[in-house]
């Protein structure tokens, strides 16, 4: 027997052991049954025994013929108008990249940074940091960056259908989900959770505004930002790491590719106005996702994007299948009870103890349970209240909780593949296996949390009295 095949077995004996286990007290018997068909899909997905995309369809079909969720229930994420946009942001951003205008402005950042992939690294980071503010969406964001990133990659000669893809392109995808977490956590508008949760914690007594959210994120931010490249550097290992010829020879290729064409500056101005429109959403109110599809039709209608081009795209298919799928298990876990019982599990031991333990704790825990969501929002919605209160009673600050626990939402997003929305365009490049990415979201999200827990929370106390 194969070891594919025997680690399949084991898959298929531990959801068996789950499923015929006796169900919790508190819980639903669907519940349960949902938890153990979503836990041994990760597990799964985790020791490589399947695909993500294969998993995902496994659980799809399992869920249903159980009567674990009905059809209608079952296939209910794959009309959510979010992970439509991530569909949509896919194939945008490979006219971004087939139209020359993603090389262009890749040669142009190589030819400013492109002396070390660490300072591409860096200079993917802060640009997303500079733009995140006018982005109430991160996974528009995700949009904006991917193609830069995809474009750099190939430009290092980073190329998936060549199997190059640990030249560099694995080091930047994973770099560009970092700090996706990180610009999110950033600004209060960078992400639609953290005015949500803002507007939760008022309803406790605490009040959160731009200015007072800036001021207790900027240092801790500030520091992952620096620490976060360098360690993935170090923990991938990409193959090139020193490129002194690189910005001569960007330079070189930019005089090549002579004045911009029209086809590059069609592409330009459909997604400068899309990017314009995503990020003033708050004004005119037209759905993110009509503005998606509103420029896909555009770089189409111009012949700069084809049907031959779109046919090519299957991962872009199979990323919006197995998303859409993991997110319908997550929502209907949140729907079911299961995540507001786990909430209460935890909450019981920490009745006596003194409140730092408690608050180490409790940011612990909702930072591991971020492995059963598919969704930042979701779960923020579903326990940020609960461990708020629970802090609270223990004699936690409310404020440093509140906003501990709202950044948490943010920089523990890529602890998995599908731990947010915006990591799908990176994580379904190619680039990075899901194997990968569990591990270096793991790094990621440790690191994160070790400098939130350490520095982030003196400077909060410090800024807050």
């Amino acid at each position: 027997m194969s070891k594919m095949w025997l680690m399949r077995l084991v898959v298929l004996a531990a959801g068996l052991v789950l499923w015929f286990m006796p169900v919790p007290e508190g819980l639903q018997e669907n519940a349960w049954h949902l938890f153990a068909i979503f836990i041994t899909t990760i597990f799964s997905i985790i020791i490589g025994a399947f695909p993500v995309f294969v998993a995902s369809v496994l659980a799809l079909v399992t869920s249903i013929f159980t009567s674990t969720l009905t059809t209608a229930e079952a296939y209910s994420g794959f009309s959510k108008g979010f992970i439509l946009l991530i569909l949509v942001a896919f194939l945008v951003a490979n006219a971004v990249v087939k139209s020359g205008l993603g090389r262009r402005i890749s040669l142009i950042i190589i030819s400013f940074f492109g002396k070390s992939t660490l300072g591409l690294g860096y200079s993917m980071f802060f640009t997303d940091m500079l733009i995140a503010p006018a982005f109430p969406s991160n996974t528009a964001r995700s949009g904006v960056l991917y193609p830069l990133t995809l474009a750099l990659a190939r430009d290092s000669g980073s190329k998936v259908e060549e199997g190059s893809q640990k030249r560099m392109g694995n080091y930047l995808m994973m770099n560009t989900m970092a700090g996706l977490s990180i610009s999110s956590t950033l600004w209060l508008t960078a992400m639609a959770a953290n005015p949500a949760g803002a507007g939760m914690a008022a309803e406790m007594g605490i009040t959160i505004t731009f200015a007072s959210w800036l001021q207790a994120s900027i240092v801790p931010c500030l520091v992952a930002a620096l620490v976060l490249p360098y360690i993935l550097l170090k923990v991938i290992n990409p193959e090139i790491k020193q490129t002194p010829e690189a910005p001569k020879k960007a330079k070189e290729l930019l005089q090549e590719m002579g004045t911009i064409s029209s086809k590059e500056i069609i592409t330009g101005l459909t997604f400068i106005g899309m990017v314009a429109l995503w990020a003033t959403t708050s004004i005119h109110h037209l759905p993110k996702e009509a503005i998606a599809f509103t420029g896909l039709a555009i770089v189409m209608a111009t012949g700069i994007f084809t049907e031959e081009d779109m046919k090519q795209q299957g991962g872009a298919l199979s990323t919006f299948i197995w998303f859409a799928v993991l997110y319908t298990l997550s929502s209907f876990l949140n729907k079911f009870g299961f995540m507001t019982w786990i909430g209460d599990k935890i909450a019981a031991p920490l009745d006596g103890m003194s409140w730092p333990m408690v608050y180490v704790i409790l940011i612990i825990s909702y930072v591991l349970i971020h492995y059963f969501f598919v969704s930042q929002t979701a779960q923020m919605m579903a326990l940020f209240s609960v461990f708020l209160a629970v802090g609270i009673k223990s004699g936690v600050p409310g404020e440093l909780l509140a906003m501990m626990l709202l950044f948490a939402t943010n920089f523990f997003s890529v602890i998995t593949p599908q731990g947010s929305s915006a990591n799908v365009l990176a994580a379904g490049s190619g680039y990075l296996k899901s194997s990968e990415v569990y591990k270096y979201g793991a790094v990621i999200t440790f690191t994160n949390l070790l400098i939130f827990l350490t520095i982030g929370t003196a400077w909060i106390m410090m800024v807050t009295g």
